[in-house]
């Protein structure tokens, strides 16, 4: 068995280590600053943290998979991150809107469909359970959908009806990191699976600023709305 050491050589491991790191921190500062926010934001500061402190406990069992198996890509523990912290970035959304106006379930539950169809897609094609091409072709669907729902569907109707300036800048914002944060993600799935110069060290090199990014900076925008807000 491969000592679990970490090697100034090995670029993933170290953004593995870096990464769980960075989880841990912003799980702390959104718990410990949910104080500070009026209470219609508590629950989406609760989210953020929870979001970053599951994907912080996986990235601490990816990083030593990474390491004891000599570099061979932790998919399956990715994805159970993953098919936890996506659904609650959707959740994410939900709560933003219903806590300044009425929002319809249906919403809620075809953003978590078309989330899970994304998850579902790329899992079977990182796993060869399908065909490569056509996982990312479903999965790039999925994703789509979700970006059509929040700038021109029910979604984003609600969010410009809403009245609230801090929800609408934390939605806004966060709709920006669902389009070029999550743009990330088929760039390393491209980048491990098609094509003739696959490279899982790379990939996940990819997918670890994806998360970086979608997770932690997905937080930090709700935080700076619910603090604007609350000073209101």
């Amino acid at each position: 068995m491969k000592e679990l050491l970490l090697k100034s050589g090995d670029h993933v491991a170290i953004s593995f280590w870096v990464i769980s790191m960075a989880m841990v921190a912003a799980t702390a500062f959104f718990f410990l600053e949910r104080d500070r926010v009026s209470e219609k934001w508590k629950t989406s500061l609760t989210i953020a943290g929870l979001i970053t402190g599951i994907a912080a406990w996986h990235y601490f069992y990816m990083r030593e998979a990474w390491m004891l198996t000599g570099g061979q890509s932790p998919t399956e523990i990715r994805y159970v991150d993953w098919f936890i912290t996506v659904p609650l970035q959707i959740v994410e959304f939900y709560v933003i809107l219903a806590a300044v106006t009425t929002v319809a379930s249906g919403l809620f539950w075809r953003l978590l469909v078309s989330s899970t169809v994304m998850l579902v897609a790329g899992y079977l094609g990182e796993t060869q359970a399908m065909n490569v091409t056509l996982a990312f072709v479903i999965g790039m669907a999925g994703w789509l959908y979700i970006i059509y729902e929040i700038f021109a569907g029910e979604a984003s109707k609600v969010n410009a009806a809403s009245g609230n300036a801090s929800s609408q800048k934390a939605f806004n914002t966060l709709r920006l990191i669902v389009t070029i944060g999550w743009a990330i993600y088929p760039i390393g799935y491209a980048i491990g699976y098609l094509g003739s110069g696959a490279d899982a060290g790379t990939m996940n090199l990819v997918y670890n600023l994806a998360d970086f990014v979608n997770k932690i900076a997905f937080g930090m925008a709700i935080y700076a709305a619910a603090v604007t807000d609350s000073k209101n």
